[in-house]
C-alpha cells in the first residue's frame, strides 16, 4: 500500500516547440452526448490497434475573460501522454472551447453568482455545478470511451486540474471503475473560500476505491487542500501519493498551472503512478 508523503523534486521546463515521437495519432475531434448536449472532444491515440489504457482529462473552469486557451494547453497534455501508451481524451464539458455554444459555461455562471450574491453565493453555484451538469458531462465521457474497442475498460484512469480537480474526485467517488485518479492543484483557489467544497472533498476522498495522487506546486494559490487530503488518507489507511514541487514561474498563477507549463516536473511520477496502477 502506498503511504502519503511529501517529496520536493528540482523543477524543470519544458517548451511547446518540444519535439514528440511519431508513435501516436491524433487529435481527432470527436462528439460526446450529454443529455440533450452535443459536447466535442479531442481525442489521442498510440500508434496500433489497442486496447489501450485509458486517461480522460477533466479542465479547469474558463470563463469569456480569460487569457488562458483551453485547446492550447490540451495539445500540451495529449501528446505527453499518447506517446507514453495511452488513449488520451480531453473532453470539453459544456460551454467551454469547443463546445461553446452547448450549455452554460460554469466559470460565468460562478461569476454571476459572485456579482450578485458575493463568496456565499458564489460557492452555491460552484457545488451545484460540480455535483450535477459539469458531473454529468464528465459521466458522459467515460461512456463513450467505454464504448470503444481502442479503450481499455479495465485501465481507466481520470486526470484533473483546478476546479477540475475537484470535480475529478466527485467523479472518482461515482464511477468506482476508475483504476487511478490524479488531481493537479485541485481546489487550490476555492478551498479556504468554501467549507461547502471541503466537506465535498473530503466526503469524496472518503469513498474513493481507487488510488489516488494529489499535486501542487509549493506557490499555488493554496496548498492547504493537498495537506488536509493527505492527512484524511493517511488516516484511512487509503493508497495515494502526495507531492508538493518547489516553486514554479514567478506568480501563483503559474504555479497553479504547473500541469501545463512544466511536463518534465511531474512526467516521470504521474507515469511511474499510473503504471503501478493500470497494470492488469
Amino acid at each position: 500500500m502506498i503511504k502519503g508523503i511529501v517529496i520536493i523534486l528540482v523543477t524543470g521546463y519544458c517548451f511547446v516547440g518540444r519535439m514528440y515521437a511519431q508513435d501516436f495519432m491524433g487529435p481527432d475531434t470527436v462528439s460526446v452526448e450529454s443529455g440533450k448536449l452535443t459536447l466535442k472532444a479531442l481525442l489521442w491515440r498510440p500508434a496500433g490497434h489497442g486496447p489501450f489504457p485509458t486517461v480522460i482529462f477533466c479542465h479547469g473552469s474558463y470563463g469569456g475573460a480569460d487569457t488562458t486557451d483551453p485547446l492550447q494547453q490540451t495539445h500540451l497534455l495529449g501528446p505527453v501522454f499518447a506517446r507514453k501508451g495511452y488513449l488520451f481524451l480531453m473532453l470539453f464539458r459544456r460551454g467551454v472551447g469547443l463546445s461553446q455554444g452547448q450549455g452554460e459555461n460554469s466559470s460565468e455562471l460562478m461569476y454571476r453568482a459572485f456579482k450578485e450574491k458575493g463568496q456565499e453565493g458564489r460557492n452555491k453555484v460552484q457545488l451545484q455545478q460540480l455535483e450535477t451538469d459539469q458531473l454529468q458531462d464528465m459521466i458522459a465521457g467515460l461512456g463513450f470511451l467505454r464504448q470503444r474497442q481502442d479503450a481499455d475498460t479495465n485501465r481507466m484512469a481520470v486526470v484533473g486540474h483546478s476546479f477540475g480537480g475537484s470535480l475529478t474526485l466527485l467523479l472518482a467517488e461515482h464511477d468506482p471503475g476508475l483504476k487511478a485518479v490524479i488531481v493537479f492543484s485541485a481546489a487550490g483557489y476555492s478551498w479556504n473560500l468554501s467549507p461547502e467544497l471541503r466537506n465535498s472533498l473530503i466526503k469524496a476522498v472518503k469513498n474513493i476505491k481507487a488510488p489516488i495522487m494529489i499535486i501542487h506546486a509549493q506557490n499555488d494559490y493554496s496548498v492547504n487542500p493537498g495537506y488536509a487530503l493527505n492527512s484524511l488518507m493517511n488516516r484511512l489507511s487509503k493508497p495515494h501519493v502526495f507531492k508538493i514541487y518547489p516553486k514554479f514561474g514567478n506568480s501563483v498563477s503559474e504555479g497553479h498551472n504547473m500541469i501545463f507549463l512544466s511536463t518534465k516536473t511531474w512526467e516521470e511520477d504521474v507515469f511511474k503512478f499510473l503504471s503501478e496502477n493500470l497494470r492488469h
